[in-house]
C-alpha cells in the first residue's frame, strides 16, 4: 500500500476497507441498499446528516474538509470510527473502489494508504 493522503485523525485507531467516494444522497442510499459494512467513505463536505443512515456500519470516513472539532469528527468518535478530516488527496476519483487503510501517525495526524494496483 502507498500513501495517498494525509489529514487530521479523529480517533487514534486504524481502519481498512473498500473506499467509496460519496458525492450525493443517492449514492448514500445505494450504499445502504448494497451494504455499507466495512466500507470507508470519502466525502468532500462534512456531511453527518447525509451519512447518518450508514454511519454506524462504516469502518472509516475520509473528508476533504473540516477539522477535529467538526460535527463529523465528533460523531465518528462517538461511534468509535476513525475519520481523517481536512484530508489532502491528489486524485480522489482514482480511489473509488480501491482497498484503503486509515492509519494514525504522530499527534493528531493520520494518513490514507491505498493499494497500488
Amino acid at each position: 500500500m502507498k500513501k495517498v493522503g494525509e489529514g487530521l485523525i479523529s480517533l487514534r485507531i486504524s481502519a481498512q476497507g473498500e473506499l467509496r467516494y460519496i458525492k450525493s444522497i443517492q449514492e448514500v442510499v445505494d450504499l445502504w441498499k448494497e451494504g455499507a459494512e466495512g466500507k470507508i467513505v470519502l466525502v468532500d463536505d462534512a456531511g453527518t446528516t447525509t451519512l447518518s443512515p450508514i454511519l454506524p456500519k462504516l469502518a472509516g470516513v475520509v473528508c476533504t474538509s473540516g477539522a477535529l472539532g467538526s460535527h463529523l469528527a465528533i460523531v465518528t468518535r462517538e461511534f468509535e470510527i476513525p475519520a481523517l478530516m481536512g484530508t489532502q488527496l491528489d486524485d480522489p476519483l482514482q480511489l473509488h473502489g480501491k482497498q484503503v487503510r486509515i492509519e494514525p501517525e504522530e499527534g493528531t495526524s493520520g494518513i490514507l494508504l491505498a493499494d497500488d494496483t
